[in-house]
């Protein structure tokens, strides 16, 4: 039997535990769920399997339906309903920010307007900027679901605001690992932890200084779909180039082949080559200007003979060396260093 037109858009990867819970909202407000599962073609068996998985898209048209029907975006988990249109209220509050650290605040700051059930707050330590949820009442067996939503819909709202990936560096949930753990980095990049004090993730702080990119007209067409932001995964990543240099310069010698960089990246080799072509820039030239500018630093700042700083930079000997520095700068390394000349200005800056 061929599967059907929902079934077969995506690879099925969404747990049935989440389609339990929306079930469960139905059941908190004692209405119906058949036609909500009918809708997104779950059927009574598939949701009985704890194994068992249904689509991105299937879970879209499944938790659209149930937020209008039962007229609350919050699916049950809150003391009071979150009307429909309160998701949208709270990416309009938090439009107009100058960038994307004001935005997520607002964010934050609106969410307390609609439920004192959680609170969201974003904070800055240790070279992390980090969106972290507190829990003010338990969740029971929304609490899943609940703080994974919070978290993914906040997430998909600043990448589309900003037009960009948001590369996250780690998430941490409240909660043992879960039967379903496997689809989670699939929701979630970076490390993962479980059994945390509150669910959170964080990321570049460099990403909250983005402006958004984003105006009404835009976000009128992306309310009449807006469930999607919560799986789409953006090609672009703004701050991939700084990334990549800040790697070079800082663990050059852990990243000495693409695929060691894209590791340290949580990419795919492909998908760094391709985000950064998206970006105009190669990995070959990110590599050449580190080099470059290195090579012009130590050759100005320190009495190392030639053929080490050779060398140090990656290069066999002094020969090639001379050669490739000649090119990026339009002089030799003596000449740099008899001189004191300024690093090439045909160099992107970092």
């Amino acid at each position: 039997m061929s599967s059907s037109p929902l079934q077969s858009t995506r690879r099925a990867a969404t747990p049935m535990a989440f389609v339990r819970a929306i079930v469960s909202g139905y059941e908190r407000y004692g209405v119906d769920p058949s036609e909500a599962l009918a809708q997104a073609q779950i059927t009574p068996r598939e949701l009985a399997d704890p194994q068992a998985r249904v689509t991105a898209v299937q879970f879209e048209v499944l938790s659209g339906f149930a937020m209008q029907e039962l007229d609350d975006e919050a699916l049950g988990w809150f003391r009071r309903k979150l009307p429909w249109g309160s998701y949208g209220m709270l990416c309009r509050a938090s439009l107009g920010a100058p960038d994307l650290g004001v935005a997520i605040k607002r964010w934050c700051r609106h969410l307390r307007l609609l439920t004192d059930d959680i609170t969201l707050a974003l904070s800055q330590a240790d070279g992390l900027a980090t969106v972290s949820i507190t829990e003010h009442r338990p969740l029971g067996d929304f609490r899943e679901f609940c703080l994974v939503s919070n978290l993914r819909f906040l997430h998909g709202y600043a990448c589309w605001a900003i037009d960009s990936r948001v590369s996250l560096s780690a998430t941490a949930f409240p909660f043992e690992a879960p039967p379903h753990r496997e689809a989670y980095p699939l929701m979630f990049g970076g490390s993962l932890r479980f059994g945390a004090e509150h669910a959170s993730y964080s990321f570049d702080p460099r990403y909250l200084a983005l402006p958004l990119r984003r105006d009404e007209a835009a976000l009128r067409t992306m309310l009449r779909r807006a469930l999607p932001l919560t799986v789409l995964q953006y090609r672009r990543d703004r701050l991939l180039g700084q990334r990549v240099r800040e790697l070079l310069r800082t663990r050059a010698a852990e990243a000495t082949t693409a695929e060691a960089l894209a590791a340290l990246l949580n990419l795919s080799t492909r998908t760094l080559h391709r985000q950064l072509m998206d970006e105009g820039v190669s990995l070959q030239a990110l590599k050449d200007e580190i080099r470059h500018r290195t090579a012009a630093d130590q050759l100005r700042r320190t009495d190392r003979p030639i053929k080490q700083i050779a060398l140090a930079v990656g290069f066999r000997n002094e020969k090639s060396f001379s050669r490739a520095f000649r090119a990026w700068s339009g002089a030799t390394p003596g000449e740099v260093r008899r001189n004191g000349l300024p690093p090439a200005s045909g160099t992107a800056n970092p």
